[in-house]
């Protein structure tokens, strides 16, 4: 069991030597069938709005961790690009940005 908890210490070595070098990058995507979702990226990259998800009117905002950026990318339509340091921090805003957005009491399969 030591070796286990040693290797868990160096992967979070290798995570924070590779966070500081390249970074680390989660891209995600807009998918919608009939009601375009609306994002504005707000607060210079530090919080995210969606409105129109499923046709409704309230509006989700999502904060991002502490040193995670979001943007839109250039290159691919719908398509948002979470960037950070610390991989802990820019997969939970992934998730956080996913578990907003959670579609419930609807068969996904007819309305998304």
């Amino acid at each position: 069991s030591s070796d286990l908890r040693l290797l868990t210490v160096c992967s979070h070595i290798n995570n924070l030597i590779t966070g500081v070098t390249k970074g680390f990058r989660y891209k995600m995507r807009l998918v919608y069938a009939h009601f375009p979702i609306n994002i504005a990226i707000v607060e210079d990259g530090k919080r995210v709005e969606i409105r129109n998800f499923l046709g409704e009117h309230i509006t989700r905002t999502v904060n991002m961790n502490p040193g995670v950026t979001i943007e839109r990318s250039e290159t691919v339509k719908d398509e948002l690009v979470l960037e950070g340091n610390d991989i802990e921090n820019v997969s939970q805003s992934a998730a956080n940005i996913h578990q907003s957005t959670l579609v419930r009491n609807k068969d996904i399969r007819k309305f998304l």
